[in-house]
């Protein structure tokens, strides 16, 4: 169910680091860095967990046995502890609903101890379908014998990369919308290093394609409606300045580029 991101990172050594190189690697706060990422499990990543039928068959499962036990508990310990078994058997009791703000909360948590952030542009060097071994079952066939049957599923690869060398691949489940990625289109993405500098590149959120409004993800990390404006952020401020124009001479003043911004956002 969960799904990955596969990495791999290639900055040559002749061109520096990552953050020394690109212009599009803009460090980020920790407070922005945490709100793009909630703490708590948001709407999609409540919903991305709560699965299938199967999912939620075996949630609930969980929760009936765990109120079993409970109850087994209390008849050995008697009254004496009856409002603590009494909480328990709530708690157990609703595992089913609040399984996956569990499971999404410790998925964010996980993804929220790296110190530094940042906020990556590239471009898509590379995009192709793989079907990927995702688990197996054993079954019985007509004549009686064990057979293993592989479950496959058919999976998008994106490569990206910048113009120092960084270099990574993506892959997660093939979905309609990925239909529009194209080779050259622009990417954006948050990276994770335990580094200040971000020279080592740890770990990668959800990436996004402006130009198609379109998501390349599995787990849903970011909160997307800040992600997209803290993008629309960084590109007004990244637009060149122009001077007013001035009577003499009879000219239009040079433009004034202000360049990428430096600063953490």
């Amino acid at each position: 169910m969960l799904g990955s991101y596969r990495m791999e990172t290639n900055v040559a050594p002749s061109q520096g680091t990552l953050a020394q190189c690109t212009p599009m690697l803009i460090p980020l706060t920790r407070k922005k860095f945490e709100d793009l990422v909630p703490l708590v499990a948001s709407a999609s990543q409540y919903r991305y967990f709560w699965g299938s039928l199967a999912d939620i068959l075996r949630r609930v499962l969980i929760s009936i046995i765990s109120v079993v036990v409970v109850g087994m508990i209390r008849l050995v310990i008697g009254e004496n502890a009856e409002l603590l078994m009494f909480t328990g058997g709530v708690f157990c009791g609703f595992y089913w609903l609040w399984g996956p703000i569990f499971w999404a909360s410790r998925r964010n948590w996980e993804f929220r101890k790296y110190p530094y952030s940042g906020f990556w542009q590239g471009r898509v060097l590379d995009v192709f379908v793989s079907e990927e071994l995702v688990g197996t079952e054993e079954t019985v066939n007509k004549k009686g014998e064990l057979v293993i049957v592989e479950n496959r599923e058919r999976r998008i690869n994106l490569e990206v990369g910048d113009e120092s060398g960084f270099e990574t691949r993506i892959q997660v489940p093939l979905k309609r919308d990925h239909k529009a990625i194209r080779r050259g289109q622009v990417v954006e993405l948050l990276v994770l290093s335990n580094r200040p500098d971000l020279s080592t590149i740890t770990n990668l959120s959800d990436a996004y394609l402006p130009d198609r409004d379109v998501w390349v993800s599995d787990y849903p990390y970011v909160q997307r409606g800040l992600f997209v404006e803290v993008s629309r952020q960084i590109y007004r401020e990244a637009e060149p300045d122009e001077e007013p124009p001035r009577e003499r001479p009879r000219r239009s003043a040079p433009r004034r580029s202000s360049g990428r911004r430096s600063r953490p956002l």
